[in-house]
């Protein structure tokens, strides 16, 4: 139908505090204008503060949820996050395999922001091996590109650069790598995309420059990786999706809120507060 929004399918565990996981990727999809349908892969229990555990789903629900709404529904993108086992991670792989046409964007989550453990060697084996070679883009901070990129090695993740860990990830497979610099020591964040060069040899596209903003924030990460799902599935390139995504991302996490004792959470529909606070200065103007 005309009127139908494109649709995103989002494969993520829950967060009761709806900082990160499955609630932020729908509410970022949703305040891009898209239609969020979603697969759960696990159980968090966490809060603003971090994560205390997971419960993966077990790899037949993830299977029989995907292809049951997949047999109901066309889609315009995948995004995954939170994955939860190695089984969990091959079921993924054989389900988007089935679907080579649709762009497949992946946040390869292996810690949490306070830094709890939530992927082992295996499944990032496994996400290498298996779902990075299918990838359109993936999205890594700095220190999971290192921590992927030499999956196998070890030791070389402290001496290598972040344009050799984005070389080795695109030569898994993956078209794009986006490495996010919330990391590193800089002064402003700044965030790398990779890929085909107009030479035709792979290597840097484009440095994306942003304001450093002070706080420690819950989500920024899948926020990100969705909102650049949404604008693919909306049919922009990846340049221009990842250019607008950012921009989004920034402003989720400059209109931020603090719920708890924790993190602050981005706010993705910030553009609709503003919108009522300038309605609500009109009224009182007039």
């Amino acid at each position: 139908m005309a009127n139908t929004p494109p649709t995103v399918l989002t494969f993520a565990a829950t967060d009761p505090s709806s900082g990160a996981g499955v609630q932020a990727d729908i509410m970022a999809l949703a305040s891009i204008g898209c239609y969020p349908l979603s697969v759960i892969t696990g159980i968090t229990v966490q809060d603003t503060v971090g994560v205390e555990s997971v419960m993966p789903l077990d790899a037949d629900w993830i299977n029989d949820q995907a292809r049951t709404i997949l047999e109901d529904v066309s889609v315009s993108a995948f995004k995954l996050g939170l994955l939860g086992s190695v089984e969990n991670v091959a079921i993924i792989a054989e389900i988007v395999a089935d679907y080579p046409d649709v762009p497949l964007i992946i946040d390869p989550i292996l810690t949490s922001g306070r830094g709890d453990e939530l992927s082992n060697e295996e499944m990032q084996a496994a996400m290498c091996e298996l779902l990075f070679p299918q990838a359109t883009l993936i999205t890594p901070n700095s220190l999971e590109a290192r921590r992927l990129a030499y999956y196998d090695e070890g030791d070389e993740v402290k001496h290598s650069s972040l344009e050799e860990c984005a070389l080795r990830l695109l030569e898994m497979g993956t078209e794009y790598v986006m490495i996010t610099g919330t990391h590193e020591r800089s002064i402003d964040v700044v965030n790398s995309l990779y890929g085909m060069q107009l030479s035709n040899m792979p290597g840097l596209i484009k440095d994306y420059h942003w304001e450093r903003l002070p706080g420690s924030y819950h989500g920024s990460g899948c926020t990100l990786t969705s909102a650049i799902t949404a604008c693919l599935a909306h049919g922009l390139s990846i340049e221009e999706a990842v250019h607008e995504a950012q921009e989004f991302t920034w402003q989720t996490l400059r209109h931020s809120f603090r719920p708890g004792m924790g993190q602050f959470i981005p706010d993705r529909f910030f553009w609709a507060r503003e919108t009522e606070e300038q309605e609500k200065a009109s009224e009182l103007q007039h």
